[in-house]
């Protein structure tokens, strides 16, 4: 008994000690805790708001986190309606339904044609959603460096290569800076786990950043494989481009080089030429052949630079030679022409020619010969005169037609002079001899520079040519007409201006037939006799007056 109670007052004594012991160890608890707290809640707010900071970089201006967040919402998405489904069917499995059953049936076929529209928007980010961002640029096809204007073609290629390889770079670049920064996230995370005693809070944040590194780090390194691959074939590019823009350049520079040579070479023979030939028309003559000598150098300095296989090209304009010819047959017949004149000499610029084709006459001077026509500025002449009644045109003759039309030249050969004549006419009473004696004056007073220009020209003109009949002098010839002796006066004139010359020679003469009293111009003249009674008879054949008429 005593034991007992004994015992008792222990236990007694014992939770008295241990009562008051413990506030004891509560307050040091509670003290230790009051001290600590302020660091744990600092450092827990510094730590959240670096979570914060880590998420608005994420979220905002990052593709690849949004693909992701469009892939996992699919993921989801595609949960959920699996889920429907399923329950969509069990309910269709039932044979009898309650309207309770019937109104859920019905909602859940309402998100289940929700869902599907959902899914069918996100439908690209069903499979691999980052193949478009980790496909690298097209590359496209690689110019071919084969002349100069290819050259721009081929730095504009490279500008937009390089353009491409800075933007997929940029991609990569991206995605590794959101893998740093998920790791970020993922030590933030840990830390506010260790720091916060529910730490289940965050289990499931780091869960979903361990899901995401799970899904970026083969992405990662699929990118920068492709990558590597990438930068080898446009550095490959890259160097082969840089290798034709020089070899172009150089032929450039080489093929300029030789056609500035013959350029200059060209200016020099002109200046020669202008400095030491007074002719304008040989001057005229040669100019053109040069320009036509550098354009064909020119021409075929090209051809032979850029056109690899010559021989194909002969060959294509072998066989498009009959086709060519027949369409193009007056260009054809032109050039021809052009040749023609060209190398036969028979018209020069300068010369005066007459063109008659038809009924049509034209008389001027040859201003210019292309390749393709003859241009002739129309002159005041005898037959401006009488026919055209104007002049001044400038005619375009094709030069086919020196082949098929009459083409007559006053100034072939440096012979500016031609044959020209006056008529005039005399009654059968007067002084033939002294009328031709008159005009054979005249015509030999006006006509003597020319005559004697014709004379050595002529003399020169044997060597190339059989003439025969080289007289030069003024030629009187007289003919009987039915109203007298007509005195035809034929001299040289110059081929550029007959008309001064008749003009003057035909005042001259009339005015020195005038003055002689023997000599009496004729010319058709007509008798009429006028009655005033008109009731007489006409009078008799016989008494009508020899070489008169009546009407």
């Amino acid at each position: 008994m005593q034991l007992k109670y004994l015992f008792l007052l222990f236990l007694f004594f014992s939770t008295m000690l241990f009562a008051t012991e413990k506030p004891s160890i509560d307050q040091n608890t509670s003290t230790k805790k009051d001290k600590v707290s302020p660091y744990i809640q600092s450092k827990k707010q510094e730590l959240i708001l670096e979570k914060e900071g880590i998420e608005k970089e994420l979220s905002e201006n990052n593709v690849w986190s949004k693909i992701y967040s469009n892939y996992h919402t699919y993921q989801e998405l595609k949960k959920d309606k699996n889920i429907i489904e399923a329950k969509i069917e069990r309910l269709k499995k039932r044979k009898m339904l309650t309207k309770k059953q019937q109104k859920q049936l019905a909602h859940y076929k309402e998100e289940s044609v929700t869902l599907t529209g959902k899914l069918q928007l996100l439908k690209e980010y069903e499979k691999n959603p980052f193949k478009k961002f980790l496909t690298p640029p097209e590359i496209g096809e690689v110019p071919k460096v084969e002349n100069p204007l290819a050259v721009i073609g081929a730095l504009s290629y490279k500008e937009k290569l390089h353009s491409d390889q800075e933007e997929y770079k940029n991609r990569y670049l991206s995605l590794e800076h959101i893998m740093e920064k998920f790791s970020e996230k993922k030590r933030v995370l840990q830390k506010l786990a260790k720091l916060d005693n529910n730490a289940s809070i965050y289990a499931k944040e780091i869960a979903n950043i361990d899901d995401q590194i799970k899904i970026f780090t083969p992405v990662l390194d699929i990118f920068k494989t492709t990558k590597n691959v990438y930068n080898k074939k446009i550095d490959e590019i890259n160097l082969n481009l840089k290798n034709d823009i020089q070899k172009e350049i150089h032929r450039t520079v080489t093929i300029g080089a030789i056609l500035l040579f013959f350029l200059l070479l060209l200016f020099f023979i002109k200046y020669l030429v202008r400095r030491y030939m007074s002719d304008n028309d040989r001057f005229y003559t040669i100019n053109k052949a040069l320009n036509f000598s550098f354009v064909t150098i020119f021409v075929l300095t090209l051809l032979l630079a850029y056109i690899e296989n010559v021989s194909y090209l002969v060959t294509i304009l072998g066989f498009a030679s009959a086709g060519i010819a027949i369409a193009m047959k007056d260009w054809f017949m032109s050039l021809m022409g052009w040749a023609t004149i060209v190398i036969g000499g028979s018209i020069h610029v300068g010369d005066r020619v007459k063109f008659q084709r038809g009924n049509i006459e034209y008389i001027g001077d040859i201003v210019d010969i292309s390749m393709l026509r003859m241009t002739l500025h129309e002159d005041v002449t005898l037959t401006a005169y009488m026919h055209n009644r104007r002049a001044g045109r400038v005619i375009f003759i094709p030069n086919n037609f020196i082949f098929t039309d009459m083409i007559a030249n006053y100034s072939h050969a440096g012979l500016k002079t031609v044959w020209d004549g006056v008529d005039f006419m005399i009654t059968f009473d007067s002084d033939i001899q002294k009328a031709a004696s008159i005009a054979k004056e005249v015509t030999k007073k006006y006509s003597k520079g020319y005559t004697d220009i014709t004379r050595k020209q002529l003399n020169k003109l044997r060597s190339q040519y059989h003439m025969k009949n080289t007289n030069v002098e003024p030629r009187i010839l007289t003919f009987i007409e039915p109203y007298g002796m007509k005195i035809s006066a034929w001299y040289l004139t110059n081929s550029y201006a007959t008309l001064t010359l008749r003009s003057t020679i035909s005042a001259e003469i009339i005015k020195r037939v005038q003055e002689e009293e023997s000599i009496t111009l004729a010319f058709p003249t007509q008798s009429i006799y006028v009655d005033k009674d008109v009731r007489k008879p006409v009078a008799k054949l016989e008494d009508i007056p020899m070489g008169e008429e009546t009407f």
